[in-house]
């Protein structure tokens, strides 16, 4: 089974601020064995408080817990588009789930940056700059 989104976004986190999966566990009163199980997507969807605990716990930005937050209610997300988000820091939460949200015809979806490209044109002209 491919990791899923959230758990890809969960574990960068984690692995950023260079946690074990033990002491994110300990620093977020949650059992650890549970966190593996939301990073290897056994489990989806933790509750509200859960996730409060864990972007608490993480500190993470602003950005990085909208981020979160959008992938535990919407575990279909593509990880290579959390993937690309991570690497360019310019995609607000806006663009960045407006791409998560995109339906597609047949099995081809377009990479990440040219999707992102395409919901920036897209959210440009509806804000009457293009």
């Amino acid at each position: 089974m491919a990791q899923p989104a959230f758990g890809l976004l969960l574990q960068r986190l984690r692995n950023e601020r260079r946690l074990s999966l033990r002491e994110l566990g300990q620093l977020a009163e949650i059992d650890h064995a549970y966190i593996y199980r939301l990073e290897s997507g056994e489990k989806e969807s933790p509750s509200e408080e859960a996730l409060t605990k864990l972007i608490r716990a993480l500190k993470a930005t602003t950005r990085e817990a909208d981020m979160l937050r959008y992938l535990a209610t919407h575990p279909q997300v593509d990880p290579g588009l959390v993937e690309h988000a991570l690497t360019d820091t310019s995609i607000t939460i806006e663009e960045f789930s407006a791409a998560a949200g995109m339906a597609f015809r047949g099995t081809g979806r377009p990479d990440p940056a040219k999707l992102v490209e395409r919901i920036r044109r897209i959210l440009k002209e509806e804000n009457g700059n293009g």
